[in-house]
């Protein structure tokens, strides 16, 4: 393993929550009077925290979400989450592997700590991750595209960047990566590859992970 750290973003990569939230996100915003398709959705907000969401409609409506917003909407995801939601396949794989070889890693999310934490639990890779591995957008000041999450857990996990690798799965999320100075993988099970500029390598099936970061 070339690496000293494998950072992993949490939704599409780890459990696979982006049809499911892209979905619901864009339902929500169109009974607010904000025609949003699944597309639109994907495009615009895949993989960025919240805030995103009420700047970029603030920006192009002049009008602001409702104070509930957050709040309604994580309610809708997690009963999503209950209902349906599935680790990423081939996933626990990887997680496997990089245990048994002392590899750390570690996952950093837009998402809620929360949002994190019952996704996990729906799907069971909290045995993968104890809280010292979780680090989210709510801990730092800026989400993705900025690096500052990316930075944070770097240095939570006492990481130099430069020996970091990132697996992300947005546009986002590898803006983010780069400008923090490390190395991504792309996945591209929902983001064509040309969408992910800037990446050591895609992938579109996690168990070629492993064989990326030998």
């Amino acid at each position: 393993m070339r690496y000293d750290l494998v950072i992993f973003d949490n939704d599409g990569v780890l459990v696979d929550s982006e049809p499911l939230s892209n979905r619901l996100l864009a339902a929500y915003l169109t009974e607010l009077g904000h025609p949003t398709s699944y597309e639109d959705s994907i495009r615009d907000y895949m993989g960025a925290a919240l805030h995103r969401v009420h700047d970029l409609v603030l920006e192009r409506t002049g009008q602001r979400l409702p104070e509930e917003f957050d709040e309604v909407f994580h309610r809708r995801v997690f009963a999503g989450f209950e209902r349906e939601l599935q680790p990423v396949d081939g996933v626990t794989d990887v997680l496997e592997k990089l245990a048994a070889d002392g590899v750390p890693y570690c996952v950093a999310s837009s998402g809620s700590h929360e949002r994190i934490r019952v996704g996990h639990r729906k799907t069971g890779l909290d045995r993968w991750f104890d809280d010292g591995q979780v680090f989210s957008s709510e801990d730092v000041g800026r989400g993705k595209p900025a690096p500052d999450l990316f930075l944070y857990a770097a240095a939570g996990m006492g990481v130099p960047p430069e020996r970091c690798v990132v697996v992300e799965d947005s546009p986002l999320g590898v803006r983010a990566a780069v400008a923090a100075g490390m190395d991504v993988y792309g996945f591209t099970a929902m983001t064509p590859a040309d969408r992910l500029s800037g990446v050591r390598g895609h992938f579109a099936d996690m168990r070629q992970l492993v064989d990326l970061l030998s």
